[in-house]
């Protein structure tokens, strides 16, 4: 392999790591894997990967999103959530996520997503409701839809990234 051969997959591999832990902030890391798999076979002319292997990604990552929206919707709705906590708790999650990954790095990055996405449901839901309680229940559901989504959508793109890193070194 040339110097710049190996830059380019080097480059290649940052980007399928990149897209697995951007399912972290909410960000659809299956559509990056699967974006920078393309790109990968465009480049390569399909030689690794193959159009079955691509198609068979873009079959994984439409599942994974659709999972993922279906457990957060499911997770919400189960705990009486309407349309706009959801989108509040996406955005106190992506805020809290921002605000404490300075302070603790990955961590922080981790903990803010999930603590602000709990504190902003938990604040709308104290304000509707005038209750602890329901609010905390209100909370813990749409957390319990986001992690599991969020799972989902990383053992997939666990997936996704096993099965091109064995095409391309097989």
């Amino acid at each position: 392999m040339t110097p710049l051969e190996i830059a380019g997959l080097t480059v290649f591999i940052l980007v399928l790591f990149m897209g697995i832990f951007s399912i972290i902030f909410g960000i659809p890391g299956t559509a990056v894997i699967l974006i920078d798999v393309v790109l990968y076979a465009l480049i390569t002319g399909f030689e690794r990967v193959s159009i079955k292997i691509v198609l068979i990604l873009l079959v994984i990552s439409i599942l994974a999103e659709a999972i993922d929206f279906s457990f957060g919707v499911a997770g919400a709705a189960r705990f009486g959530l309407s349309k706009r906590v959801i989108w509040i708790s996406a955005i106190s999650g992506f805020i809290g996520a921002v605000t404490m990954t300075p302070l603790f790095f990955g961590l922080g990055t981790v903990a803010g997503t999930f603590l602000g996405g709990f504190a902003g449901v938990l604040a709308i839901e104290l304000i509707h409701q005038s209750k602890l309680k329901p609010a905390l229940r209100a909370g813990y559901g749409a957390i319990l839809g986001r992690v599991a989504g969020t799972l989902i959508k990383g053992f997939c793109a666990l997936v996704m990234i096993v099965i091109t890193m064995s095409n391309i070194y097989s």
